[in-house]
């Protein structure tokens, strides 16, 4: 028998489950944590780590990333987009299911979860993808955390606009649905008005708040008549959270990115089409309420949309541009930079980063730092700010569209299953996640 594994992290400052602050010790023993106290007495065969002056949070555990493989390996694969996750403290993934082949049998999900186990060095995740035609698929595929239904910005057998095949979706089964929620054909009349324009800043137009607002509407009235589980991913706009605000079954949970919260259309001007994502960037109005939405749990949690294209795809003509920027490595540093602001607490940025997205998919013994659960944890600095550098990322596309931003509470240490994944910059490629499971 090979001898445990085990790890005794020193004088951090621990974020406790209740949000409390404690300067003390960590013990975990092969993938689990075992004791958490103001000071742990020598254990041996112990890897010890010294984390004074650092800050130990539960891993990230970011819900909706798009890592290219199979299929699209030239911009991303589960490698290098793993290892930019453990850079980024991110120890666990729910990836989506438009690759090539697309996630849409069980077939495709168990040739992801088996190029996940031999590469990825976090756990992973991998959603099923509705189309008009698999629902046996949908009811059956394990392990998922859920059904993907692209209402809109997709096309192809992913496109699922027509309520009525909408509806057959909500209609059968119990598993949770996450919406893409654009509508289609405000998006498609949309283009028609504004075609041959050029500048990338008419993306926010084509699909505006009002296609954002038409679709959750639509899903959120197919999950209340169903009483349906329902996850609305991204949400963009002032008008989706207020509607949720007046309106959120209990059943019903939203996300929003670092990016629909810190960018606006303004990215345009600077940055050009590397601020193109569906959905678009909105107005700072939209920032401000989506903020003040998230901070009183009318949004659940933060996701980031990591959906990488090289730059020579991005440096095409608005609209031959492709939708998506990277987001893994940065999304930790830039909610912690925001509460060093005063725009929230860290105990908050735990909440929305890894305590509520493992209880929204029912995913066991993550999401916080306690004896028994899974010892899935980072170690920030939170005194230290250093610039986002394009050399430096460890994701395959190399650009972020955060570049020059001066961020705190990036990752020093970053632990998988009791194993350190990543330290003091360096990337250990020897470390393999877990799949995740969905209770």
């Amino acid at each position: 028998m090979s001898s445990p594994q085990i790890l005794l992290i020193r004088r951090a400052r621990i974020i406790l489950p209740n949000g409390e602050l404690m300067i003390g010790d960590v013990l975990t023993r092969d993938r689990q944590i075992v004791e958490v106290a103001p000071e742990i007495s020598q254990t041996a065969l112990a890897t010890e780590i010294d984390a004074e002056g650092l800050t130990l949070l539960p891993g990230v555990i970011d819900p909706q990333v798009h890592f290219r493989e199979p299929g699209l390996e030239h911009k991303e694969d589960l490698f290098t987009a793993s290892c930019a996750c453990a850079k980024g403290g991110v120890t666990s993934f729910l990836e989506m299911p438009n690759t090539r082949p697309l996630t849409t049998t069980q077939q495709a999900l168990d040739d992801k979860l088996k190029r996940a186990s031999q590469k990825s060095l976090v756990n992973y995740g991998f959603f099923i993808g509705a189309t008009a035609e698999n629902l046996p698929d949908l009811l059956l595929a394990k392990p998922t955390p859920g059904i993907k239904i692209f209402m809109g910005s997709m096309h192809g057998q992913l496109l699922v606009d027509g309520e009525t095949a909408l509806e057959a979706i909500f209609a059968k089964g119990d598993r949770l649905i996450a919406v893409h929620a654009e509508d289609q054909a405000r998006i498609n009349q949309r283009r028609q008005e504004f075609a041959n324009i050029h500048d990338p800043a008419i993306h926010s137009q084509i699909q505006d708040n009002q296609a954002a607002m038409l679709a959750s509407q639509l899903a959120l009235k197919l999950s209340q008549k169903y009483q349906r589980r329902l996850h609305i991913l991204h949400m963009s706009t002032a008008e989706e959270a207020d509607l949720l605000r007046q309106e959120k079954p209990s059943w019903v949970t939203a996300e929003v990115t670092p990016q629909h919260l810190l960018l606006n259309t303004s990215a345009y001007e600077t940055i050009g089409t590397l601020a193109q994502m569906n959905p678009p960037l909105r107005s700072p109005h939209d920032n401000e309420v989506l903020w003040q939405a998230l901070r009183d749990g009318v949004i659940d949690f933060i996701a980031t949309d990591h959906a990488p294209h090289t730059l020579e795809e991005k440096a095409q003509e608005y609209p031959n541009s492709p939708s998506g920027m990277p987001g893994v490595e940065t999304s930790l540093a830039l909610m912690l930079t925001a509460a060093m602001e005063g725009k929230c607490t860290i105990a908050q940025v735990v909440n929305w980063m890894s305590k509520n997205v493992a209880v929204a998919y029912g995913i066991p013994n993550k999401g916080a730092i306690a004896p028994g659960y899974d010892a899935d944890l980072v170690l920030v600095d939170l005194n230290t700010y250093r610039p986002v550098r394009r050399e430096e990322l460890l994701t395959k596309c190399r650009w972020s569209p955060f570049e020059g931003w001066n961020l705190t509470g990036w990752a020093k240490t970053t632990i998988v299953g009791g194993e350190i994944v990543f330290d003091k910059g360096q990337v250990n490629t020897q470390v393999r996640g877990q799949a995740l499971t969905f209770l």
